[in-house]
């Protein structure tokens, strides 16, 4: 009987002890299991420089903004300087995106082969007057003759008798640019002009001036200044995209080579539904 006792006894102990093992084992090959919607996602951070068109540059102030409420861990610095400023900036890595309210040129794309453009909106460009001026509607050559100096006074276009005070972007301005490309047909604007450095700079002018006229983008039109209509087209965005009013550009963002990291999580960010619906609210045109 005793005998007996002793080897229940050992399989007893040998039983538990082989359980032992079989549970130590199955614990360390147990997979934690995570809560959906609990998985560590990778910040996106680091130094951010986009520089160029004073056109661009309120648009992407605004997004950047946004993007950094997303990515607390970003820092993206937005700069104006002009649209050739901007494609130079990208040339020379100045900036990681170089900014710029028009196309890139020939000569651009034949020294710079790397260079990469992203659309991220369509802009019109309006001819703006003071809110007092008669004028309401101009035709495209008659803005030709007024910027290349041939027609001086209003009453030529059946305004007031009053001298034509004309307000224009600098060299290097993508409105300029733009305006020049679709308008003057390759003529000079008149070298009386008076020349301002950005869209705000130009409105301010027209505001102050009674007989002035001058060309601002869409996006900063308001009831300080009156934009004319160009044959018959009203500047907005529904004859820009019908094609009825000409005087439009694109806006875009620049890279040397293609965009990675933090430059091409934000320029993917910028033609997002949410980026594009920024645009949108701010006064520019979606390209989606």
């Amino acid at each position: 009987m005793f005998i007996e006792a002793r080897k229940i006894i050992s399989l007893l102990i040998a039983g538990i002890m082989l359980l032992a093992t079989i549970m130590v084992a199955g614990c360390g090959n147990t997979e934690e299991i995570k809560e959906p919607g609990n998985e560590n996602t990778q910040e996106l951070s680091g130094k951010l420089t986009i520089a160029g068109s004073t056109s661009v540059q309120p648009f992407s102030e605004v997004l950047a903004e946004e993007f950094m409420l997303i990515n607390p861990q970003a820092d993206i610095s937005v700069q104006g300087g002009g649209s050739s400023q901007g494609v130079k900036a990208a040339i020379s890595g100045v900036a990681d995106i170089g900014a710029a309210s028009r196309e890139l040129k020939e000569e651009e794309m034949t020294e710079n082969p790397d260079l990469l453009v992203a659309r991220i909106a369509m802009d019109g460009v309006a001819v703006v007057v003071h809110p007092s001026n008669s004028v309401q509607d101009i035709s495209q050559e008659e803005v030709k003759n007024i910027y290349a100096g041939n027609i001086k006074n209003w009453k030529e276009l059946g305004g007031v008798d009053a001298a034509i005070t004309v307000v224009s972007r600098e060299d290097g301005s993508g409105t300029r640019d733009a305006f020049v490309s679709v308008v003057m047909d390759e003529e000079d604007i008149v070298a009386s002009a008076i020349i301002q450095n950005s869209n705000g700079a130009v409105k301010t002018a027209v505001v102050g001036d009674p007989n002035a006229i001058g060309y601002v983008s869409l996006a900063v039109v308001d009831s300080d200044i009156k934009a004319l209509n160009i044959e018959g087209a009203a500047p907005s965005v529904e004859n820009i995209k019908a094609g009825t009013y000409k005087i439009s550009r694109s806006f875009n963002y620049i890279t040397k080579g293609e965009p990675t990291g933090l430059t091409q999580a934000f320029i993917e960010f910028v033609l997002s539904e949410e980026g594009q619906g920024i645009i949108v609210e701010e006064g520019a045109i979606s390209v989606k």
